[in-house]
């Protein structure tokens, strides 16, 4: 089907055929450029279709692809060009031109490319080369597509580096390939499939769907800055049947003035943080489906589904919700998960806690669809692949049937008074009230406890609520102690460029009168 729509971004439009002329003459031209193989080439760019192209050009000129997170200062991209030796920069021009002129050392860049608008079009900067005209460097017959190692490293997608320097995550050919295949089964891609870009494609590569989408002979329908009013106006105009998101993107499209029920059956994947059992139950209501899915930057994007069982349609809505909340199991392209207790045997190996809902421990994965290693970091790389697996450094507990559920991240956990306190429990009973639209949960200082659970909070528009009022319903859906001690009402979360919280500048902001954070 070459003349079938393949590629949609603001009015351009891509059919097969042109899509696959269009990764030729970017191949040809990186070819004639200087890049060869393992040579580094990277974008800083918003959900186009010139990143799209770069997903499969790069790879076929047998480079390795950096798609850098937009939102990143300038001396984070800096360390990143340095750190992977990156060679050419393509660019949006409002991303490019601050790092033109920020006196930082990009010594490894040896030429700027400025990417067109959505309309097509470029500036006149005399101070970068422009996509087109690079173009015009590709010659010749068109490249095999063909791969000689399968092992090949593909891309390197670094880490948000909330706790210090992003990390180089490296994907290979062949990684990226089976993770592609299990989200097709999955989320249900095929060539009716209408995909709305709401994930960043600089996120661990879009999650892969930038080659299962393509892999399925779906459409692509890109989108470049992520509002309720256009996304639904997306949805409806394009019948889109799938998307994905982390649960701040559901609670947006459940939440919006524009919210409807759905004509079109709508899939939506979503992962980067647990949602909560009331988001889920919001999304179903307007006739989407979900697939939860749970990974990391290290892990392709998604390792686990929550698969429904049949007889999970027999429960009410609120604990179908939450048993759809969980992680669930590995895909059908990953090997299982397993949650393990915090020491080796005395045999160095890794011991699974008991499998009764209850035992916590630490979420570890391996195989196919688990990162080559660290970019450079040899160290690192063997850190977090201690016994064998990925120390994923996700808390949580393995229920009797084999689902695992996810209670926190390690760093995230509040540990008051000798009891340890999931933050995403909290969280979830927060948002079990109709006046709430998110919440963030994390430690504070506490004298007499050590530290105790805040809660930060948003609530719907027009919603009155108060600190007592919160606190009194966390209390009436789980345990006492686990209730926040505060409650603060604020207009926004501070946030990463795929809608997750970052709690640890929540957290940070109140600690930072103390010189350390253990108290106690």
């Amino acid at each position: 089907m070459p003349d079938k729509i393949a590629i949609i971004d603001g009015e351009r439009r891509w059919t097969y055929r042109e899509f696959g002329a269009s990764v030729q003459s970017l191949a040809k031209a990186l070819r004639a450029s200087g890049i060869t193989d393992g040579e580094r080439v990277a974008y800083l760019a918003t959900n186009s279709a010139e990143l799209l192209i770069a997903h499969y050009a790069v790879p076929l000129a047998r480079g390795v692809l950096v798609a850098i997170n937009t939102r990143l200062s300038a001396a984070e991209i800096e360390y990143i060009c340095g750190h992977s030796g990156v060679h050419l920069l393509f660019g949006e021009i409002e991303l490019l031109k601050p790092l033109l002129h920020a006196g930082l050392d990009f010594s490894t860049v040896d030429e700027w490319i400025e990417l067109p608008t959505v309309e097509g079009l470029f500036t006149a900067s005399n101070e970068l080369h422009s996509y087109d005209s690079l173009l015009t460097r590709g010659q010749g017959d068109d490249l095999r597509w063909e791969i000689d190692d399968e092992n090949r490293t593909l891309a390197i997608n670094y880490t948000s580096g909330t706790t210090g320097r992003p990390k180089g995550v490296m994907y290979s050919h062949r990684g990226a390939y089976l993770n592609s295949l299990g989200e097709i089964l999955h989320a249900g891609f095929d060539k009716t499939t209408k995909y709305l870009w709401t994930l960043p494609m600089f996120h661990c590569n879009g999650w892969c769907t930038t080659w299962a989408v393509t892999a399925a002979l779906g459409t692509h329908v890109c989108y470049r800055a992520v509002r309720a009013d256009s996304m639904w106006s997306l949805i409806d105009e394009h019948q889109i049947t799938h998307l994905n998101g982390a649960p701040t993107v559901l609670t947006l499209l459940a939440n919006a003035e524009q919210a409807h029920p759905l004509t079109t059956p709508l899939t939506i994947s979503s992962g980067g943080a647990p949602p909560s059992p009331t988001i889920i139950a919001g999304i179903r209501a307007l006739g989407a489906s979900i697939v939860h899915i749970y990974g990391l930057t290290e892990t392709y994007g998604p390792y686990s589904v929550c698969e429904p069982k049949p007889e999970w349609d027999e429960v009410d809505v609120e604990d179908h919700a939450k048993l759809m909340a969980r992680q669930g199991v590995g895909m059908i392209t990953a090997q299982r998960l397993r949650v393990v207790r915090p020491r080796l045997s005395p045999a160095g190996e890794l011991t699974d806690v008991a499998a009764d809902g209850t035992e916590m421990g630490e979420i570890v994965m391996r195989g196919n669809t688990v990162m080559k290693g660290y970019y450079d970091d040899e160290d690192g790389t063997r850190k977090a692949t201690e016994g064998g697996w990925f120390h994923s450094g996700d808390l949580g507990v393995m229920h009797p049937d084999g689902y695992v559920q996810l209670l926190d991240r390690a760093k995230d956990v509040v540990i008051s008074g000798g009891e340890n306190i999931s933050t995403i429990e909290v969280e979830q009973a927060i948002l079990s009230h109709p006046a709430i639209l998110e919440a963030a949960v994390v430690g504070v200082p506490d004298d007499k406890w050590g530290e105790r659970p805040k809660a930060f909070v948003m609530t719907g528009n027009g919603a009155h609520i108060d600190e007592a009022e919160v606190i009194a319903h966390v209390k009436s859906r789980i345990a006492s102690y686990k209730a926040p001690r505060s409650v603060e009402f604020v207009d926004d979360l501070p946030r990463t460029s795929t809608g997750k919280i970052r709690k640890n500048e929540l957290r940070d902001a109140e600690w930072s009168s103390r010189h350390n954070m253990i108290n106690g």
